[in-house]
């Protein structure tokens, strides 16, 4: 039961968003309800960045 609690904790520290990061879509919530997708790294070619999803490192990708 006390597992719970942690994935409850983790979650929502993950899925909160961080100050100071550009674009308007700051969690996966947010990107995936806009139609567009979670990518480690760099969006591919025909894709556009336009937001983060919870850390730097995750980019929310849209086709245009």
């Amino acid at each position: 039961m006390k597992v719970l609690y942690l994935l409850f904790s983790f979650l929502f520290i993950f899925l909160m968003p961080l100050p100071g990061v550009f674009g308007d879509i700051r969690n996966p919530v947010t990107c995936v309800r806009s139609g567009a997708i979670c990518l480690p790294g760099f969006c591919p070619r025909r894709y556009k960045h336009i937001g983060v999803c919870g850390v730097s490192a995750i980019k929310c990708c849209k086709k245009p």
